[in-house]
């Protein structure tokens, strides 16, 4: 059984706006899913609505096993969850309200367990600063512990590293993978798509409502992704001959150079023929180079892609 399963969850809001369109998902035990997409997607509803904190308009989302609405103390209970806001209590110690937000989940107080968390995202020295002393990374942390504090096994991560320095956030991504290493199931919706291609294990695209795809990593980027063959050569081209405009090339702007662009997913890429067509045209190579598809260009072309469907 998922961790967390949602099926056909809509949400349809006063005024007639569908925020959620029939979203059917599961997420496993101990991995990371990355919840891309532009804003207004849908991600931050979803994400509301496992949490409890807005109520689908049809369709179940289960945690644990728990049903969301008719179990939704016992699913709340399983989930942890870090909001977008920076929304603390200025004049409160680290330490304190890190421990109220366990107690307030009907846990008994453990303060061996909100060091262990404190220590773990290097806050433990913090513990008896007031949170308005904090810089903005360490307010994020701040949240981090406190979604941790009563030992959630579902953790939602809602933009946790917007604003955060380049540093704090390679951190936070170390936290990150201990956590799943521990077998909490992690959710993560993001801007910076590096952050999903770096952690996460599954991608999941989310566009105006809808779950666009749900898919491994690694297997999205080698089914979607292309690869660009950047072919340097001696002295510049106008024209390319005859015999290589069967292949997919391009002048390179930034040189005497030729780009070739292929799929990934295919079986042969066409660049020992590529190659002797160049050797038979009397075009000099000085030399090759390869550049695969980001996770980035493959989202970006998903959103264009049903944007112009819809239209």
């Amino acid at each position: 059984m998922a961790m967390v399963e949602i099926r056909d969850a809509r949400k349809i809001y006063d005024g007639g706006f569908e925020a959620l369109r029939g979203v059917t998902l599961d997420i496993e035990e101990g991995e990371i899913l990355a919840l891309l997409g532009p804003n207004g997607a849908g991600k931050t509803t979803l994400i509301s609505a496992i949490c409890g904190i807005t109520q689908p308009s049809s369709g179940q989302i289960r945690v644990g096993g728990h049903d969301v609405l008719t179990e939704y103390r016992k699913a709340r209970s399983l989930v942890g969850l870090v909001p977008q806001e920076i929304n603390l209590e200025p004049f409160e110690k680290v330490f304190d309200t890190v421990s109220f937000s366990r107690g307030l989940f009907g846990l008994k107080r453990d303060d061996a367990k909100i060091e262990q968390i404190l220590r773990k995202l290097s806050l433990w020295d913090k513990k008896d600063n007031r949170v308005m002393t904090l810089s903005g990374g360490m307010k994020r942390r701040v949240l981090i512990a406190k979604a941790l504090s009563h030992e959630p096994r579902v953790l939602f991560l809602d933009e946790p590293t917007a604003g955060v320095d380049v540093e704090l956030r390679r951190d936070m991504w170390e936290v990150v993978e201990e956590l799943r290493q521990e077998g909490v199931t992690i959710i993560l919706t993001t801007h910076y798509i590096e952050e999903a291609e770096a952690i996460a294990d599954r991608i999941g695209v989310i566009n105006k409502g809808s779950i666009l795809l749900v898919e491994k990593k690694d297997a999205l980027m080698a089914r979607m992704g292309q690869k660009e063959l950047r072919i340097e050569l001696d002295q510049p081209i106008t024209d390319l001959p005859a015999t290589l405009a069967d292949f997919d090339l391009r002048n390179d702007p930034d040189g005497p150079a030729l780009v070739y662009t292929y799929d990934t997913s295919g079986g042969r890429s066409g660049i020992a023929r590529l190659m002797a067509a160049l050797s038979e045209a009397g075009i000099a190579v000085l030399d090759v180079s390869t550049k695969q598809s980001s996770l980035e260009e493959i989202f970006v072309g998903l959103v264009h892609t049903t944007e112009e469907g819809a239209a």
